[in-house]
């Protein structure tokens, strides 16, 4: 019992690649709207809310909308993201992620969700992997958006573990900074001139061996 890690994963660029559906989404309604949407552009809204990622938008095209607008846009926008999840299958688990799953399920460690995405349990049961996970925190059950801990300390308290005790993978900077500050230990998965605030920092999940894994454990 005396090594039980608790190890958080955030959802979105980490254990699935669905940011390319959002990214579509929220293409297609900028069209709508006569906004260029580029993927440059799409890098302003990574880790951001869904309310503030329109608004991000709407400033780019210059555009005043009435609260009425916008409500009827992030409807639209997330039935259009939801239509391309219909097909998902465990394909969209990136490269190396399951293997690392199966290595803490092995090894009895505590395994969470941490996910400002509000679609998590349908993605992680299209992709088959639902039940690796012992505790889903997502959000629908949180209120403050990362870098502000919420997500991550809820899935610990749910988890019974400690802050110290706990590692979280992120690649996004408010998801890093939001492990920071709760204490816990940050891993981002990316480019270290994005996430150098992490603790470690690994490009995706085919270089993270098990060694590393051990070491967390222990």
């Amino acid at each position: 019992m005396t090594n039980k890690k608790a190890f958080i994963f955030d959802l979105d660029g980490v254990i699935v690649d669905t940011a390319k559906y959002h990214f579509l989404a929220w293409q297609k309604l900028a069209q709508e709207l006569g906004i260029e949407f580029t993927p440059e552009h799409n890098e302003q809204l990574k880790g951001v809310s869904r309310v503030r990622s329109l608004d991000i938008i709407l400033e780019l095209g210059n555009i005043q909308a009435s609260q009425e607008d916008k409500d009827k846009w992030l409807i639209q926008k997330n039935e259009d993201y939801l239509s391309y999840l219909v097909d998902i299958d465990e394909s969209e688990i990136l490269p190396g992620v399951l293997p690392i799953l199966l290595h803490l399920k092995e090894k009895n460690q505590l395994i969470a969700l941490g996910s400002a995405s509000k679609n998590a349990k349908p993605i992680l049961e299209k992709t088959g992997i639902i039940g690796l996970f012992d505790v889903i925190v997502d959000g629908n059950d949180v209120s403050n958006a990362k870098p502000d801990p919420e997500v991550f300390l809820r899935a610990a308290r749910q988890l019974g573990a400690t802050n110290e005790n706990s590692i979280v993978f992120e690649d996004s900077v408010a998801g890093v900074q939001a492990a920071n500050i709760a204490n816990m230990t940050s891993v981002g998965i990316g480019e270290v001139t994005t996430l150098h605030e992490a603790k470690y920092i690994f490009k995706d999940f085919t270089f993270i061996d098990i060694p590393f894994i051990e070491s967390l454990i222990n």
